[in-house]
Parts: C-alpha cells; sequence; structure tokens
C-alpha cells in the first residue's frame, strides 16, 4: 500500500462541486489533493453540450462543456494535485482530526490521508428495476446518462425511435437532444400530474419539437425479443396506481429511464453518518459538515440540485468549512438552530444553522403553487414567488441578524398567497 503525506483537504469527486471546493480550499491556503475516479476532470457537464449553464454564476448563458473548462482550467492553472483514475474503496477515521481512504488505482492501494474532506461525488440514476416496470429485458433500454455518454461523448445513436420515462430536465433535454439528432421522440412519460423539470426546458425541448408529454402515466411493461419493439403505458390514480382499462402500446426502439437522481454516499454510510430519508443525502449544518466531524458533502452527494450554479455554490461553501475545521482543529462550539420543513416543504438543506454569519437554504415543495408565499414564522422573514415547482430548487438567503432572531428552531413554510 501507498502512502502520502497528510493533506490539509482532500476532495473526492471532480465534478463542478469537486473542483469548486479545492479552488476554494487552495485560495484559503489549504494543502489539497483531488481524487477522480475518471481519467479526466469535470465530471457529468463534460457531456452536457446543451446551453442553461452558468446563468447565476457567471451571469452567462454557456454549454455545460464551457462551463465545467472555466474550471478545470482554473484548477489546472493553480497546481492543485490530484489522482485521476482512483476507485475511492473506502474511509475511516484515525482520529477526530485526520482521516484515511483507501483507494484503488492502476498503481495499486492507495492510502491518502486529510484532515478534512469534501465528498462530493455527485448521484446515481435510479434504473428499470427500481419503477416497477416489468416486461422483457431485450436490448434498447437506456438510462438518460448511458444515453448521453453515447451521444455526446462517442458519436453513437442508442436509437431511432424513443420513448423517455420522466420529464425532470434530465429526461426533457434528452428528448431535445434525440430529435435534433433526427429520432422520432415518440412520448415522454411522466408519473406525476405535472412535469418534472423546468418550465423552460419544457417549451425548448418539448413543445418547441411537437413531443407528446403524457402526464399522470406510467410505463408498464416493455415488449421486445432482439430489441424493444413497444412499450405499455397506462393512466394512473391518486395513489400514482396504473388504472386498469387505461393501458395503451407505443412503438419503439428504445426505452430512455429519465427516472430521477439519487446521492451516491455510499463509503458516507459505511462511516455512519446520519442520513436524510428525504433528500437520500447526508444531514449537515451550514459549513455542510456532515455528523461526523470534519467530513463535509456537497452538490448532489449531498441533494439534488436542479442548477450546476447551486452545486459550485455548495462546494465553495464545503471548503469554507473545511477551512476552518483544519486550521482551527474543528468547528467552533456554536448555538445550532434546527431548520425545519414546514408546509408544503418536500426537501430542505442544510438542516441545522448558528447564525455566525448568512447562509443559503435550498428547498423543494411537495406540490406547485401559484403565488407562493414563503414564510420562516419564528424569524419574520416572508417573501412571494410567482409560482413554487417540485422541480425547481428554491434558494433564500437567511442573514445573520434573522436567524439570531430565532430561538431553536427555524421553520420555512411555502403557502398559497391569498391575495387576488
Amino acid at each position: 500500500m501507498i502512502r502520502g503525506r497528510r493533506r490539509d483537504l482532500l476532495v473526492i469527486g471532480g465534478g463542478p462541486a469537486g473542483l469548486a471546493a479545492a479552488i476554494k480550499g487552495r485560495e484559503l491556503g489549504l494543502d489539497v489533493l483531488l481524487l477522480e475516479n475518471r481519467e479526466i476532470l469535470g465530471g457529468i457537464p463534460l457531456q452536457c453540450v446543451h446551453p442553461g449553464f452558468g446563468l447565476h454564476y457567471f451571469g452567462e448563458d454557456l454549454t455545460g462543456t464551457e462551463f465545467i473548462q472555466r474550471f478545470v482550467d482554473k484548477f489546472e492553472r493553480m497546481g492543485i494535485e490530484c489522482v485521476l483514475g482512483g476507485h475511492l474503496s473506502s474511509m475511516s477515521l484515525v482520529s477526530d482530526l485526520e482521516k484515511e481512504v483507501k483507494v484503488i488505482t492502476s498503481r495499486g492501494i492507495l492510502s491518502l490521508r486529510a484532515t478534512a474532506v469534501v465528498y462530493a461525488t455527485g448521484a446515481r440514476e435510479r434504473h428499470l428495476h427500481e419503477i416497477g416496470v416489468a416486461g422483457s429485458r431485450a436490448p434498447g433500454v437506456f438510462t438518460a446518462g448511458e444515453a448521453q455518454t453515447m451521444m455526446d461523448i462517442y458519436g453513437i445513436m442508442p436509437g431511432r425511435e424513443v420513448v423517455i420515462v420522466g420529464s425532470g430536465d434530465v429526461g426533457l433535454i434528452m428528448a431535445r437532444r434525440f430529435a435534433l439528432e433526427g429520432a422520432s421522440v415518440r412520448a415522454v412519460v411522466e408519473l406525476m400530474p405535472y412535469p418534472g423539470g423546468l418550465t423552460r426546458n419544457v417549451a425548448q425541448c418539448l413543445e418547441d419539437f411537437g413531443i407528446p408529454l403524457y402526464l399522470s402515466h406510467a410505463v408498464v411493461a416493455v415488449e421486445g425479443s432482439k430489441r424493444v419493439e413497444r412499450v405499455r403505458i397506462a393512466s394512473v390514480g391518486e395513489d400514482l396506481k396504473p388504472l386498469p382499462g387505461t393501458e395503451r402500446e407505443i412503438g419503439c426502439d428504445t426505452l430512455v429511464v429519465a427516472a430521477g437522481l439519487v446521492p451516491y454516499i455510499k463509503v458516507l454510510e459505511g462511516l455512519g453518518v446520519i442520513r436524510d430519508e428525504s433528500t437520500r443525502g447526508p444531514v449537515v449544518n451550514d459549513l455542510l459538515e456532515t455528523s461526523v466531524p470534519g467530513v463535509f458533502v456537497a452538490g448532489n452527494a449531498m441533494a439534488i440540485n436542479d442548477l450546476v450554479d447551486h452545486v459550485v455554490e455548495q462546494g465553495e461553501r464545503a471548503a469554507l468549512g473545511a477551512f476552518e475545521f483544519a486550521s482551527r482543529g474543528g468547528i467552533s462550539t456554536r448555538r445550532w438552530r434546527v431548520l425545519a420543513k414546514g408546509a408544503n416543504v418536500r426537501i430542505l438543506v442544510p438542516h441545522m444553522v448558528s447564525g455566525e454569519e448568512d447562509v443559503t437554504v435550498y428547498a423543494r415543495v411537495s406540490r406547485p403553487i401559484r403565488r407562493a408565499r414563503v414564510v420562516f414564522p419564528e424569524i419574520g422573514k416572508e417573501l412571494r414567488l410567482p409560482v413554487a415547482r417540485p422541480a425547481e430548487m428554491v434558494s433564500v438567503r437567511l442573514r445573520r441578524e434573522e436567524i439570531d432572531r430565532a430561538g431553536d428552531r427555524i421553520t420555512m413554510e411555502v403557502l398559497e398567497d391569498g391575495r387576488g
């Protein structure tokens, strides 16, 4: 086993959150090492040739590749050390101020040690088995990420007659991508009664191309022998279960599963971090520190984001937390207030705030509301939104003085604005 010197900060993951954390850590003066399991930095945006990136962070409309290249270039200019092609095997605590990470590489097993860790491994895709689709397992079934990689990295068309399961942003963007390459996108099938992606993506990816969107529908079976030949879809009721007598067939040679993402935190679970069942990521404080001291998390490994701009913000925030931990020998004693989900709030991070400084909270609503009021009753804060949708992350800046007014709990509610 190869051992190296102990670093101040080890960043795990070379996508947007990881690169942002490594850059910020180095700017703060930390000795930083980044670990990436692929042979190239950049993560998922490398295969995102569509625009819509950087509107908040850079104030520009960039493709995913343009957006991430700016971070890769800055990372390389700063001379930050990295290990490519290193597969994370395990993480353990040597002491409160030292973590050991074992990494499998082509050169053997590396043992990396650091005072603080930022975990930014992203998320995994939900697959066909997780969404209860019956029928044959004929060739022609892909996850959205697999299809996107084939098309935008290797230039291979997965199919020509396509049905997409899921109307989240990835599913919508893939519908447009197939259409632009001349494929016939027969349908986008969505279980919920509303689209899962951003409103602009519904318009630009489906409506502009005349692609049908079936809301409150599910793919119930896949049929085919040597290749997918058709899928059966059905309407679903309020319980999201298929309604008898509503089935219909759609002919296709390709089924793309874009049924959502799940934070990939297997190694953190092995370390014993506390998990939030709603986000399926770790419970974190406002420094994005998990329940294990000195282990921070950012990006889609924490909670699924719809904007990469938020992912980068979280990477930088986690690096600030890591800097405090590494430079002071731990996070200073603070008065933590629980950030609690109120009416119509399904996801809310971070889970605890201190009031030591301003903090951005990220939330998703349970159902769409037009003319919404975002209310924090304990601190008297309220703002209005023209619409709040489950697909769109709501981000709110809480000021230090507002948090200081609270007791031990701050609740976030999203209510209907009663004004006409």
